[in-house]
């Protein structure tokens, strides 16, 4: 059965997608995206405030069989109308998704993911989605029930292949901030029929995150650390500082920290990093994404970047970093992501439960 559609305009990528979407069709082939773990070592001569835990990459889904109700009717973030009859084929078609549906206990019907889905159970299951770029063909020959998406997801054409075929697509908006968990979990366990599911793994990662948050040290001096994001691509010779739009500003200020880059008058996504920006943001601690700080060879190379070395951070060589595939996500394992930054800022035990 074809799913209803109502006019709506094409899905619009989120502002860190937008802003990185042809970096990250480059750095996917060149770097890989995501595929460790929170917590993992920064790689390239040290640096980092301390050594965050190691902890296997997978994902801990509900201890029951989630219960199901379906047909369900949904809209979808791009303004269609999308009717779910089965889950026994579930295609979603970002790392983010593919981490909520084996979370909320239904990766059992997961036939495909993302690439930057490389969380143990899902690593073996055929990739259909890099860096945001679809395969309508490839999708459609895993014969799936259900598809999910956001409106990072393209092109729009694949979309409209995937719908025209009559298979129910899904679209989710992204997530950009910590609040946004919940409605990320709402969303798509709903659409797979899942709602009371749903309300157990907001219920869990709620508590998780506040047990993280409840064990945040006081800063000493009464004054909170400043950290700027710095997103790096080096083998594409992308070089980017975040500002109050890049996704960064929630977690960091989960973290008890204050996004240097944004308070620092940052008002877009993400602009050129430059000597004079960095000092203006003068960042006492530098965060950055696993592979990123891998491409420009460590921490060693980082402090090789204009205007790196001169900030407090570059100083101290106070450098966070923290997983690719998980960093943004927003999802039922932000808490180790959490759990992680404070870790690595504070010099304490990383704090999950």
């Amino acid at each position: 059965m074809h799913p209803v559609r109502t006019p709506a305009a094409p899905p619009r990528p989120s502002r860190l997608a937008g802003a990185l979407m042809s970096v990250l069709a480059l750095a996917v082939v060149a770097t890989g995206c995501g595929g460790t773990t929170p917590g993992a070592k920064p790689s390239g001569g040290g640096g980092a405030t301390t050594e965050a835990k190691q902890a296997a990459d997978r994902v801990e889904p509900l201890a029951a069989a989630p219960e199901q109700a379906l047909p369900v009717t949904v809209s979808s973030a791009d303004g269609t109308e999308v009717k779910v009859t089965s889950t026994d084929r579930i295609v979603p078609l970002t790392g983010s998704l593919n981490e909520i549906v084996f979370t909320l206990g239904l990766g059992k019907h997961v036939v495909a993911r993302d690439i930057t889905a490389t969380f143990e159970q899902a690593k073996d299951l055929p990739v259909v989605t890099r860096a945001h770029d679809v395969s309508a063909e490839s999708v459609l020959s895993l014969k799936p029930t259900v598809v999910l998406a956001d409106t990072t997801t393209g092109p729009v054409e694949a979309i409209d292949q995937i719908r025209d075929a009559g298979i129910p697509l899904v679209v989710v908006a992204p997530a950009k901030e910590l609040a946004d968990v919940d409605r990320r979990i709402d969303a798509v366990a709903t659409a797979l029929g899942a709602k009371p599911a749903g309300e157990e793994l907001k219920k869990r990662t709620r508590q998780r995150l506040a047990a993280v948050q409840k064990d945040i040290p006081k800063p000493k001096d009464g004054k909170k650390p400043r950290v700027t994001f710095l997103y790096l691509r080096g083998s594409a010779s992308v070089y980017l500082l975040g500002g109050r739009d890049s996704g960064a500003s929630s977690l960091l200020e989960a973290a008890g920290a204050i996004d240097a880059g944004k308070d620092s008058g940052l008002a877009k996504d993400f602009t050129a990093i430059t000597s004079e920006a960095l000092v203006k943001a003068a960042p006492d601690a530098i965060l950055v994404m696993t592979k990123g700080l891998e491409s420009v060879d460590g921490v060693d190379g980082l402090l090789k970047v204009p205007g790196v070395a001169e900030t407090p951070a570059g100083l101290d060589r106070r450098i966070v970093s923290l997983p690719d595939g998980v960093m943004l996500n927003y999802g039922p394992r932000t808490d180790q992501v959490l759990a992680s930054l404070v870790d690595q800022l504070y010099g304490t035990p990383a704090v999950t439960q």
